[in-house]
């Protein structure tokens, strides 16, 4: 497969660069700097702009976020985190991959072709969301998670970031904006118990700029596309 760094786009580099300047910054100035959440944030990073390009990398690189973020996870005991991020986004990523992989755009610039979501999709999303956050919050229950309301929320957007990703919807990127923005939340407060998780709150405030990027791009090509 090509290399798809190499076909960046000015704003691409600038944003790809920028962001990876910031997570080298804000973790490396840490009291306690952490090799596990500086590689999970760069490896992260690096696959929202690919993402924002529609490369199939992206999908391959958020396998190996999730297996990161879900040590992380463990670290502090957010176990819906670790749940959620190793067993429901690390396997859709995967499929995630296989079916951006088989479906790729007419332009020929190895770039997944968007779909545009119908009523039965979004039925389809509805009913196995509610159903997903419903098992997924009765097991955090059980095993007694911190900040359960924002854990469960956290699970409903992923898991509906995770399955527009699977549909090649350009509305990805914007359940995976609002799962940035409950993971703030959720880190702010293991922030206050211990200051050493603040990086992982800017790595997530970073995310967020990329994927409301991920958002307009996929926007405006979907746009071209039709």
């Amino acid at each position: 497969m090509q290399n798809p760094i190499r076909t960046f786009t000015r704003n691409e580099w600038i944003l790809w660069i920028a962001s990876l300047a910031l997570v080298l910054i804000s973790n490396l100035t840490s009291p306690d700097p952490d090799l596990i959440t500086l590689a999970a944030a760069l490896i992260g990073v690096t696959s929202l702009v690919l993402a924002a390009k529609g490369s199939v990398w992206a999908q391959i690189l958020m396998v190996v976020f999730s297996i990161l973020y879900g040590i992380l996870s463990f670290r502090f005991r957010y176990w819906g985190e670790m749940l959620t991020y190793l067993g429901m986004s690390l396997p859709m990523s995967v499929w995630s991959a296989v079916t951006w992989f088989k479906n790729p755009s007419e332009s020929g610039d190895k770039t997944v072709k968007i779909r545009s979501l119908t009523c039965r999709h979004v039925l389809l999303l509805t009913i196995s969301c509610i159903a997903a956050t419903a098992l997924f919050s009765w097991i955090l229950w059980l095993l007694d998670t911190p900040n359960l309301l924002f854990s469960t929320i956290s699970v409903a957007t992923s898991f509906l970031a995770a399955a527009l990703t699977m549909l090649r919807s350009s509305y990805y990127a914007a359940g995976y904006a609002a799962n940035d923005l409950v993971l703030i939340i959720l880190w702010v407060m293991a922030s206050m118990k211990d200051p050493a998780y603040l990086p992982v709150v800017v790595n997530f405030a970073i995310f967020f700029v990329n994927d409301l990027y991920g958002f307009f791009r996929w926007k405006k090509r979907e746009l071209q596309q039709a």
